[in-house]
């Protein structure tokens, strides 16, 4: 089981990088000054990112300290934490 959860790090790392450069790809395809439509804004790409970027630093936090071995032993009642 602690083999698992190295490998779901490594996925966790690997997952909040990938979402963070489709995030700021996706800003840098869709922003158009000349665009009408929403998605052309770049004000609605800076809400995206600013809210997306914190999730993505926590999935790779958490993958690192998966990969780390945080997670092998977990308590089982609240007189071991």
């Amino acid at each position: 089981m602690n083999s698992l959860k190295k490998l779901l790090g490594i996925f966790w790392i690997v997952t909040g990088i990938a979402v963070f450069i489709l995030l700021v790809a996706g800003a840098v395809l869709n922003i158009d000054p000349s665009g009408t439509r929403d998605i052309n804004n770049p004000v609605i790409w800076i809400i995206i990112i600013t809210i997306f970027t914190p999730i993505s630093i926590g999935l790779i936090i958490f993958g690192y300290y998966a990969i780390k071995g945080e997670y092998d032993s977990l308590p089982t009642n609240s007189g071991e934490i």
